[in-house]
């Protein structure tokens, strides 16, 4: 039998300040000239944390100077680098919203998160530079024909620029930290918005989640509470996720910063070139994701490589048991594993939470403290039993719904509907079964179907397309696009090509369809809606060969 709820609400001690960039400050009091932040490339900036809560200082400082005010967006395209932290503790801390951006977007999947949030600045780097650019001009273009309206409600925000030359009324940012005057004391109020994340929530286009410092600092605390704790002040943490997604963001830099940890900034994956930093550096801890232990798993050398981490932590994605095994079996380290969505900043449970030491096999361990699960049929009910229904979540971490307005976030009595589909065992743990939004998840990163169908359908020569996840060994799911031709005699390789040269111009490349089949028609249900159950089921024989 099992149980249709489970919580962890004791062992939570909130954290004393009302501000993320609070921690900084903190950190700099105990330990100024320890080293808080690395480079592993380039030149290999390291600096302390001393010298990083006087940059951020600056940040602040500068941000308020150029006529920025509590609640003013700051966008943030930027690859893992110390620019990228003071930008976004130095946004925190002026009271502004930080709003990350995916430094790979394209670029009008920038320029729509930039005309939703209305920044009214964009931080970017010589790596983002020219999609910012193009971004900004082409919303420039499209307010300059829009109504009254639309122009009142969005922005075109001012570039600053780091690491890079600036063109124009482009500003330094550089130049911006090099003034002085007074320290920025941070708005001590836990409710105001810290960041913007972009998320495909339960449906539709990606929206902006909102999360509060209350929401960010709880999950920092919740999951600091967790026995045996996941990550020490001595540890050399590997920074290898991407700072604009919420687990690289809030789970690892949120705890480096609450623990006063060391931080190690990679700005991309390499299989050998990581797995040696790992040991050039010390690093001790490794929160990576799925694509990275099957990049690393059944390698002769990895027990080796690894010596000195003491703790291996798996998210953003599901990873496949055997692949596990395969990973801890060659490196001599467990790889311990969580769930977590964007709107829970992120983290719901742990394996480290499992009751008697061991998590439920296939789970994502139990709820970490201060956070309550439950799993509820379609009227809302809990269930109990073997019968798989949603995951609800509660706790103070959570966001506070979705730009402009809040909506959709949780309900009257906490509770948000995740939108995943789970049972949860008797010990405890939580079981995922199944999505019921219909997200692909690719190396963590989550696509909507619906974009990447409204991109393939401005190709000429497609009546209508389907856009599903299939298995992926090496991202966990893949883009997987069924297209039917407007023309039956049409080369269908002259459209797959059309279609994969179009969406690789407008879509992110994680958001590229892996593979494009083109069908003669497409399964509907009864109400006319796109039975992509029998897509799935159909993807399954072709990997199989089975026709």
């Amino acid at each position: 039998m099992t149980s249709a709820s489970a919580t962890q609400s004791d062992g939570y001690t909130p954290l004393s300040c009302a501000n993320v960039a609070d921690l900084v400050r903190l950190r700099a009091a105990d330990r100024p000239n320890d080293t808080a932040l690395v480079e592993a490339y380039g030149e290999h900036r390291a600096i302390s944390w001393g010298e990083l809560e006087n940059r951020v200082d600056r940040c602040a400082r500068a941000l308020a100077e150029l006529g920025l005010v509590t609640g003013n967006r700051v966008a943030i395209a930027m690859i893992n680098s110390v620019d990228f932290v003071t930008a976004y503790l130095g946004a925190l801390r002026a009271g502004l919203t930080a709003v990350p951006a995916n430094p790979r977007s394209a670029t009008g999947e920038l320029m729509r998160m930039l005309a939703d949030s209305g920044s009214l600045v964009v931080v970017a780097d010589r790596t983002t530079a020219t999609v910012v650019r193009s971004a900004v001009a082409g919303l420039e273009d499209a307010l300059r024909g829009a109504d009254d309206d639309l122009r009142s409600r969005s922005n075109v925000p001012r570039i600053v620029l780091a690491d890079g030359a600036t063109i124009g009324a482009e500003l330094s940012f550089d130049a911006l930290l090099s003034g002085d005057g007074r320290p920025i004391v941070s708005p001590a109020d836990a409710e105001a918005l810290a960041l913007l994340l972009y998320t495909s929530g339960t449906s539709g286009r990606p929206r902006g989640a909102m999360l509060t410092h209350r929401a960010l600092l709880a999950n920092v605390a919740q999951t600091a509470a967790i026995e045996p704790a996941p990550m020490r002040a001595d540890d050399v943490v590997l920074g290898l996720l991407p700072l604009f997604h919420v687990y690289g963001l809030n789970c690892v830099l949120g705890q480096v910063l609450a623990q006063g940890a060391r931080l190690v900034l990679l700005d991309h994956f390499d299989a050998d070139a990581t797995l040696d930093l790992v040991g050039e550096h010390g690093i001790t801890n490794l929160p990576i994701a799925p694509p990275v232990i099957a990049a690393w798993a059944g390698r002769d050398d990895l027990r080796d490589k690894l010596s000195g981490v003491r703790f291996v932590l798996s998210g953003a994605a599901p990873l496949d048991a055997d692949l596990a095994d395969e990973f801890e079996s060659a490196a001599g380290v467990v790889v311990h594993q969580g769930y977590g969505l964007t709107e829970a900043a992120p983290v719901v449970t742990s394996t480290l939470t499992a009751t008697g030491g061991a998590a439920v096999p296939g789970s994502v361990g139990g709820a970490i403290p201060g956070v309550e699960i439950e799993v509820r049929d379609a009227s809302g009910r809990p269930v109990a039993g073997d019968d798989p229904a949603q995951v609800w979540v509660r706790g103070d971490n959570l966001f506070s719904g979705y730009w402009p307005d809040g909506v959709d976030g949780p309900d009257d009595d906490g509770w948000y509907a995740t939108g995943d589909i789970g049972v949860i065992a008797r010990e405890g743990d939580l079981v995922l079964v199944d999505r019921l939004r219909e997200l692909v998840i690719v190396s963590g990163f989550n696509v909507y179907p619906t974009e990447v169908e409204e991109v393939i359908a401005e190709v000429a020569g497609v009546a209508e397309s389907a856009v599903i996840g299939t298995p992926d060994e090496e991202t966990g799911e893949a883009v997987h696009a069924f297209i039917v031709a407007t023309d039956s005699e049409a080369s269908s390789d002259d459209l797959v090509d059309a279609v994969r040269t179009h969406c690789e111009t407008r879509l992110a490349r994680f958001k590229w369809p892996r593979r494009i089949t083109v069908v003669e028609g497409l399964p509907h249900s009864a109400t006319g809606k796109v039975a992509k159950g029998r897509l799935r089921a159909q993807a399954r024989r072709d990997v199989l060969g089975l026709g």
